[in-house]
């Protein structure tokens, strides 16, 4: 029988495999590639004053890849709108907050169970939303659920704003109705095999509103 870490590894060979026949920016286990470098927000990524983190943050990377319980693709994909977000940056220390928030939430996969959790991202279109929304549905026992979301906005904003969030408790006999304890808004969940739809009737809350693609 195949130990976890033996079977990421594998899962890791495939994905190597197929970013570098992509040729993506992010390759070799999502290493940040600045031999590709070739706009002025990915030049200033790799610029020499974040090699240091830049450097921490592949590492970091790698460890989650190996160890992680969450579906490799959840990290694959985070990664990816990571990166598109930190391009947005205009400011160094932007560009540092951008790092320092990726290490935190890869260090959360690399350091907690992730067996009991279910991720999701938000699509529009059959693509990553443009506006990111990640959703965490949390089992923490047979009777009780905790729901975390996270809604992305602008990099550049005050850093207490760059993210709206998400939290609620609910049961598994309840769950496809919940309210939001940061914001008091009401959604209705309608979860499907590999789907899950948002909605709310109330202006103010339509942020995390849409179909989002459960990653297992």
């Amino acid at each position: 029988m195949l130990l976890k870490t033996e079977m990421n590894l594998i899962k890791i060979i495939g994905t190597l495999l197929f970013l570098g026949a992509a040729g993506t920016p992010l390759s070799h286990a999502q290493k940040i590639n600045c031999e590709q470098a070739n706009t002025p927000a990915f030049n200033k990524i790799c610029h020499a004053d974040l090699q240091e983190i830049r450097e921490q943050l592949n590492d970091q990377f790698l460890t989650a890849f190996l160890v992680t319980d969450a579906p490799l693709r959840i990290l694959q994909d985070t990664h990816q709108l990571w990166f598109k977000r930190a391009q947005q940056c205009k400011t160094t220390e932007c560009f540092k907050q951008q790092f320092e928030a990726r290490l935190d939430q890869l260090n959360f996969f690399s350091s907690m169970n992730q067996s009991m959790t279910q991720h999701y991202l938000k699509f529009e279109q059959g693509q990553l939303a443009k506006q990111p929304v990640h959703l965490q549905i949390h089992q923490l026992n047979k009777d009780s659920i905790k729901i975390e979301g996270v809604a992305y906005r602008s990099p550049n904003n005050k850093l207490d704003t760059q993210t709206i969030s998400l939290l609620a408790y609910t049961s598994p006999q309840q769950k496809q109705h919940i309210i939001d304890n940061e914001h008091d808004c009401n959604y209705q969940l309608d979860f499907q095999k590999a789907y899950l739809a948002v909605r709310t009737e109330q202006k103010g809350c339509e942020r995390f509103s849409g179909i989002y693609r459960l990653y297992d």
